[in-house]
């Protein structure tokens, strides 16, 4: 019998629902991969599936994270018990009940916690970092996963996500904690008598809608566009249908239609396969609403709400789900666009992106004059960047994305806040109904004059060791042998981002650069047989872009099965 699951079976407080979870357990595998080790803490901070054992999401993994980085911010946090720390929780399962734990444990050292009174969206907590001037922060969420999932987030005092020298002093103290079932806890009811722990709300809610409103390039423009822009809106049973719904009336947005259906918060997230809004499956019933409707574009928001996906009606009356490039193309040229003319676009100004977001956005923003720097993988990152060039005073951030769905506008967050997103997508949308112009012809228009930029990503999933070694060698085959074209495109440079290249730390990613402007980058995971493939083709001719991206998608599935 494995040791961990003996010792969780004989702990006499042990929670009784799990308790009975793992009576009922007579798999040795499941057993096994239940307590086969820890759930890892990586830069993300915890992700797994809730259940009963060590390597599973439960109040007693949440303490044992929660331990450590109580005993690292008393090491090395500047004055902890006078900041504090706030702490929120998105609509999964157990996500509140997780909040209050980790405010037990931080409470318990002296800490003092600010815990949201009811659940709030990723970006609010990032704002409350910074508004409150917290220490840190947790939020409880596993984003866009599937409903099994849960996670655990930890924020700098920045309000950005920790970098990955913190989390690697934070998994040193957890490592410390050899007993996940003796950690203590403040009661809530003890931590509010006490003061420990506080309730936020509506106050702060405020404070951020307030920021919020500074975002806007064009004030009225909601209340000009009158009943003609219909937007259908869904927060995919997450968080945001608070938040955004606010922000779309306060910027004067009439007619804003949500999906019944999605609109209510709900842990099984039952009317999708995942609440992910960079999925065309999650804008089925969004679509159908609009078509009801006659919208002129739908916006989703996953269930912490700081991604945003966007689909629009092109003059055909087609829909099409745009990309997260898309996406970020279209909001960037509009900021750039309102700044030049109001004479406030800086000279130092700078986008920041991922180094496997497409090349759209710098070509948009070189139209402007503005540079655009590259990040590694991970919203951290860029929230890092901007905080550096505010120190230095060297550049003013303008924006920053992911292709992932990912959008930085306003820098009173440091995370993607889609409820930013949402609020300015929808003013752009009204400015250019105004100009006489949808967003699908602006985005056709932006395509004529910066070339036809075509993108796709390729998940790759194997398995076990043989998995392992598969990834291992087509890595190595790129470093060592890489193909001399991608399709019919010569390939003109290999970059090695593991070698820390471009001024940035090492990461496990390799990009082939093609003749043409193309590229082709490959990101595997950290822990698993996986990895991902980016695909970016461009060409003035919208038909040889989609073709160079089909040849490119042929070639790189032909090259794997020869070295399978």
């Amino acid at each position: 019998m494995n040791e961990h699951y003996r010792r969780w079976m004989e702990f006499e407080d042990l929670d009784p629902a799990l308790k009975s979870e793992l009576a009922s357990l007579t798999d040795e595998e499941e057993i096994l991969d239940r307590f086969d080790g820890h759930l890892t803490f990586g830069t993300a901070g915890l992700r797994g599936k809730i259940g009963a054992g060590t390597n599973r999401m439960n109040r007693y993994t949440i303490r044992r994270a929660t331990e450590g980085f109580a005993r690292y911010l008393l090491k090395c946090a500047d004055n902890p018990r006078r900041k504090g720390i706030a702490i929120a929780y998105d609509s999964r399962r157990f996500s509140r009940t997780f909040a209050e734990e980790a405010a037990g444990v931080l409470a318990n050292h002296g800490i003092p916690v600010r815990l949201f009174r009811k659940m709030r969206p990723t970006p609010v907590l990032s704002f409350a970092v910074r508004h409150l001037k917290a220490a840190g922060g947790i939020m409880i969420t596993a984003s866009h996963n599937p409903p099994e999932y849960n996670g655990y987030k930890v924020y700098g005092p920045d309000g950005g996500q920790i970098p990955p020298r913190t989390s690697r002093l934070i998994l040193e103290e957890i490592l410390r904690v050899r007993d996940e079932l003796s950690i203590p806890a403040m009661p809530l009811e003890d931590g509010l008598a006490s003061g420990l722990i506080r309730l936020l709300g509506e106050e702060l809610d405020q404070d951020y809608h307030r920021h919020l409103r500074g975002i806007s390039l064009q004030p009225g423009t909601g209340k000009r566009i009158g009943d003609s822009l219909r937007i259908v809106y869904t927060p995919l049973h997450g968080t945001g249908s608070g938040p955004v719904r606010r922000a779309l009336s306060e910027w004067g947005f009439s007619r804003v239609f949500t999906v019944a259906e999605q609109e209510v918060p709900d842990p099984d997230f039952p009317t999708v396969s995942t609440p992910n809004p960079e999925e065309a499956q999650a804008f089925r019933l969004a679509l159908e609403r609009a078509q009801e409707v006659d919208a002129d574009l739908a916006v989703a928001t996953d269930p912490d709400a700081d991604r945003l996906g966007l689909a629009v009606k092109q003059p055909s009356g087609r829909w099409s789900l745009l990309t997260g490039n898309q996406v970020g193309a279209l909001l960037l040229h509009y900021i750039l666009s309102q700044r030049k003319a109001k004479e406030d676009l800086p000279e130092n100004g700078v986008v920041i992106q991922s180094i496997v977001t497409s090349d759209f956005g710098r070509s948009i923003a070189a139209s402007y004059g503005v540079a655009t720097v590259e990040t590694l993988t991970g919203f951290k990152y860029i929230g890092e960047k901007i905080g550096e060039y505010e120190r230095s005073g060297t550049h003013e951030f303008l924006f920053g994305y992911e292709e992932s769905c990912g959008y930085l506008i306003g820098a009173f967050v440091r995370d993607k806040d889609a409820v930013q997103a949402a609020a300015l997508t929808c003013e752009m949308a009204a400015f250019h109904r105004l100009e006489g112009r949808s967003l699908w012809e602006v985005l056709e228009e932006l395509y004529r004059v910066h070339g036809h930029y075509r993108e796709s990503v390729l998940p790759v999933t194997l398995n076990g060791n043989e998995g392992r070694k598969t990834v291992a060698l087509i890595l190595d085959r790129l470093r060592h042998a890489p193909p001399q074209q991608i399709g019919d495109i010569g390939v003109a440079e290999i970059k090695d981002y593991a070698r820390g290249i471009d001024g940035l730390p090492p990461a496990e990613v390799i990009k082939c650069l093609l003749a043409d402007g193309s590229w082709v980058a490959v990101r595997p995971s950290g822990t698993e047989p996986k990895m991902k493939w980016y695909l970016n083709a461009v060409d003035r001719d919208p038909a040889t872009a989609d073709e160079k991206l089909e040849g490119m998608k042929n070639f790189i599935s032909r090259w794997m099965d020869a070295l399978r």
